[in-house]
């Protein structure tokens, strides 16, 4: 099976608020460093690479954000009024059916449409012959899926429909989107966790529904925001006689470093976990210390990518 980098498309996914945001973000430079023309992909209409390159709104348009790197944020309606016109060839009737509120309501009414739509978006950057006039071509798409529960569904959709539709062109085209997220030469997944017992839970979970329910690779495990090994046990031992054998301000320092060594510890003990309950490989990212991510801080996030 083909490297991570290797592959067209990644979906990264992961439990909410695990930072699977900025490793899409990281994932992408890091691509983008070996020569590859790569596109973050948002949905949901997120916002977080035009806020991390200060470009403004990205919204549906393909931004380049930095070198080989572009970004763009997939909104379904613009995604749905894309594939109608690609389908009907003419503008005029494209939105005069947007117009219609009949048309409004049934695809407002009809489960997972905005998620196929969306996945069709994304499955069209990832193609060498796009449909799209003038648009350019991408070594690598990387997405910035739903999160845990929330991706499994995305990525379910495109067997969903094809099950529910058993005929006709809508069946063709699921079966197509797929036949290709399913295919382990094009496309892998990324799960982001953090050290701690609840994430560690749901990604071997999600490893598990994501290989046996929905079919795709899922190629690497990331485990974000790890501590360094500051001291070692016998230095911590040293610092807990110290803590008994003095008072005043110097506790306070001494209690922080036991601080975090215990949480280093921890977090240790969650990676051991992680790595026993999951078959994918794992890598550790570092804590950043700093209260909001800049291009820089991603930057040397993505060299331990």
């Amino acid at each position: 099976m083909p490297d991570l980098f290797d592959k067209r498309l990644v979906f990264v996914t992961g439990k909410g608020g695990v930072g699977k945001s900025t490793v899409s973000i990281a994932l992408g430079m890091a691509a983008a460093r070996m020569g590859k023309r790569t596109i973050v992909c948002e949905v949901s209409s997120q916002e977080k690479a035009s806020s991390v390159f200060k470009v403004g709104s990205v919204g549906f348009n393909e931004v380049k954000v930095d070198d080989n790197l572009w970004a763009i944020s997939i909104d379904p309606d613009e995604s749905l009024r894309e594939y109608l016109l690609l389908q009907l060839k003419v503008r005029a009737m494209r939105d005069l059916l947007m117009r219609s509120r009949i048309f409004n309501y049934l695809a407002a009414a009809t489960p997972g449409l905005k998620e196929l739509v969306t996945i069709g978006k994304v499955w069209e950057l990832a193609q060498d012959d796009r449909r799209v006039k003038k648009a350019g071509t991408y070594d690598l798409v990387i997405v910035d899926a739903p999160a845990t529960g929330h991706g499994v569904g995305f990525l379910q959709t495109p067997k969903t429909f094809a099950g529910i539709a058993r005929v006709g062109p809508v069946h063709s085209q699921a079966t197509t989107l797929d036949d290709y997220i399913t295919n382990h030469d094009a496309t892998g997944v990324a799960i982001v966790a953090l050290p701690e017992e609840m994430p560690v839970n749901e990604t071997a979970f999600l490893e598990r529904q994501l290989t046996g329910e929905v079919g795709v690779a899922v190629d690497r495990v990331y485990m974000n925001a790890m501590y360094p090994e500051r001291f070692t046990a016998d230095e911590a031992s040293k610092l807990g006689r110290v803590l008994e054998l003095t008072e005043g301000t110097a506790n306070a320092a001494v209690r922080a470093a036991l601080s975090q060594h215990r949480r280093r510890t921890s977090q240790i003990e969650q990676l051991e976990r992680l790595q026993r309950r999951t078959r994918t490989p794992v890598r550790t990212l570092p804590f950043v210390f700093q209260p909001r991510l800049d291009v820089p801080a991603i930057r040397a996030l993505s060299k331990r990518i």
